[in-house]
């Protein structure tokens, strides 16, 4: 590699440079992202996502979107869709290059062919379960199949029969004649197509035998002309098995698997079985949730696909098994947000406070900076009024010492507006609850005119009631109460944090967010970013808190 060029970011990239400088594959670096359309993607799955295309844009080649559709009962088109969407909402694109394992079936059963005809496949009438047996374990080698010594005109006959539909499930299947005594299972006569008289999404009714995985990924690599397959750690015992079904295929690309690992998150779960239990048990209301850690979860909840695209460069790529903090994550969710979100006020928790002195019906339309990390972003008006709301836990009626918010006596600023007085407090008759504030406003305090040098220490954010928009925001926590849910082999559901949503409902927000639609984020003053909800509508504002302002990564960081 020239001394010009920057040191590779990590082992993955290193042997790409590498292979790039050496000129195999004639120096063209093609990968793919290969997920199975049985479900929905990850933040597990922005891991890889991001490395495949992100190097194919760094060493100025290419990267498919292949689906393996190979286990017809489990996939659908829905997912093909969702998928399609979540690589798009990340920031790439395949172009003209998506493809589908089922776009390879006819060549992929004349591989299955050579290799009968070579002696190196079998049909075997062995049951699932003797299968198994006769596998072996890991300390004791396996046995043969009594129908491996079949000829292979009857083994040809039986595979054509299998696909014709003459066969039942679970009758036959074929396996890879390779070595049952080796110590690597996946070498053990594995099986290569089993009967499945399933219709498939795009191919209807036309087989009746599918493709494994094990089956079907290497060679559909290698027709892509996919020189870089990029693996998680669980394929490394499988690649064996991947190289010796290129050699032996005859294939022209024999294309180059390498393994990382894959990304684990604190408080959460990856497993798409876990995942789809917590959605039927109803302890989250669907795949979108935004609790969950998948794409379509992340993106309800308001997290900016170049925050997770950040992320994953950050946390890059390694030959171990690790958990990443999930603080970690959100801390490239606020940097993002902080430089691009939209500054707005917002009372959650509304308590009424009327300035007494201020002229009835008067409104004044007060400047307010939309963010200060982006002065391009401007400013917007924001209106007064004589009745503002502010937070209930802005005011105290008996303060603790360098308390410096609103209580009896005390003074406070109204962010961009005036510095005010409580003057009197006014409770329920019968629950002795404090429902309203009376203070005075000083008129020569006004926020930037320059007329005054008064300072108080305390600032807080408000909404003119006359002019506020009812919402509900929802407040989000982990989903689980502990880092790992699953430590010690526990019922991950036995760690369900209770309180992980607050619906909050009759909160008011300032008028700027009339129109706002779902998937637009801001920055509620003091109190986090959001993102407002599919549920919202012309009538209903709905705000999904993405994540607090409180950084504790950032401080982690700088210690």
């Amino acid at each position: 590699m020239s001394n010009s060029q920057p040191a590779p970011k990590d082992f993955i990239r290193a042997i790409v440079a590498q292979d790039r400088e050496a000129r195999k594959f004639n120096g063209v670096v093609h990968t793919r992202f290969p997920p199975e359309p049985n479900g929905y993607l990850h933040i597990g799955h922005a891991k890889s996502i991001c490395l495949n295309f992100g190097i194919a844009q760094e060493f100025s080649g290419l990267c498919n979107l292949r689906f393996d559709d190979t286990n017809p009962a489990k996939e659908d088109v829905e997912y093909v869709e969702s998928i399609q969407e979540d690589v798009r909402w990340l920031g790439f694109d395949w172009q003209d290059r998506c493809f589908f394992a089922s776009d390879y079936f006819e060549r992929l059963y004349e591989y299955a062919v050579l290799l009968i005809r070579k002696g190196k496949a079998y049909v075997d009438s062995l049951t699932a379960d003797e299968i198994r047996t006769y596998r072996g374990t890991l300390t004791e080698p396996g046995k043969e199949s009594p129908y491996r010594t079949r000829s292979v005109e009857e083994n040809l006959d039986l595979f054509s029969r299998m696909r014709a539909g003459g066969c039942e499930e679970g009758a036959h299947v074929l396996r890879a004649k390779i070595d049952m005594a080796s110590p690597n299972i996946n070498l053990r006569d594995p099986t290569l197509y089993r009967v499945r008289r399933v219709p498939h999404h795009r191919t209807g009714s036309d087989w009746n035998i599918y493709p494994t995985y094990d089956f079907a990924h290497p060679l559909s690599d290698s027709l892509e002309g996919i020189t870089h397959s990029l693996c998680t750690l669980e394929f490394e015992d499988h690649r064996p098995l991947y190289d010796w079904l290129l050699d032996e295929c005859e294939m022209a690309c024999h294309s180059q698997q390498i393994e990382f690992a894959r990304l684990n998150l604190t408080h959460t779960v990856m497993s798409k079985r876990k995942l789809l239990e917590l959605i039927e048990e109803g302890h989250v209301s669907g795949w979108d949730d935004p609790r969950l850690p998948t794409l379509m979860g992340l993106r309800r909840r308001g997290y900016p696909p170049e925050a997770i695209r950040r992320f994953c460069e950050h946390i890059g790529v390694a030959k171990r098994d690790g958990v990443v903090e999930v603080n970690l994550l959100e801390h490239f969710v606020r940097e993002t947000l902080n430089a691009n979100a939209q500054r707005v006020m917002a009372v959650l928790r509304p308590l009424r406070v009327v300035l007494t002195n201020y002229p009835e019906g008067q409104v004044e339309e007060l400047p307010a900076v939309n963010n200060p990390e982006d002065p391009a972003m401007g400013s917007r008006a924001v209106p007064f009024s004589r009745v503002v709301y502010i937070e209930r836990d802005d005011f105290r009626e008996d303060p603790p010492k360098k308390y410096f918010r609103l209580a009896p006596g005390q003074e406070v600023r109204l962010r961009y507006a005036y510095i005010i007085q409580c003057v009197n407090v006014i409770r329920d008759e019968q629950t002795g609850e404090i429902v309203e504030i009376h203070c005075t406003y000083d008129p020569e305090t006004k926020s930037g005119s320059g007329q005054s040098a008064r300072k108080v220490k305390g600032t807080i954010h408000w909404v003119s009631a006359t002019h506020a928009l009812e919402a509900e925001v929802r407040l989000f926590d982990h989903l689980f109460s502990v880092p790992d849910p699953e430590k010690d082999g526990r019922d991950y559901r036995t760690v369900l944090n209770p309180n992980s949503v607050e619906r909050l409902r009759g909160c008011q927000v300032e008028p700027a967010l009339q129109g706002a639609v779902a998937g637009q984020r801001f920055q509620f003053e003091r109190q986090g970013y959001f993102c407002v909800d599919s549920d919202s509508t012309g009538q209903r504002l709905v705000f999904n808190r993405t994540v607090a302002l409180r950084d504790s990564w950032a401080k982690i960081e700088k210690k």
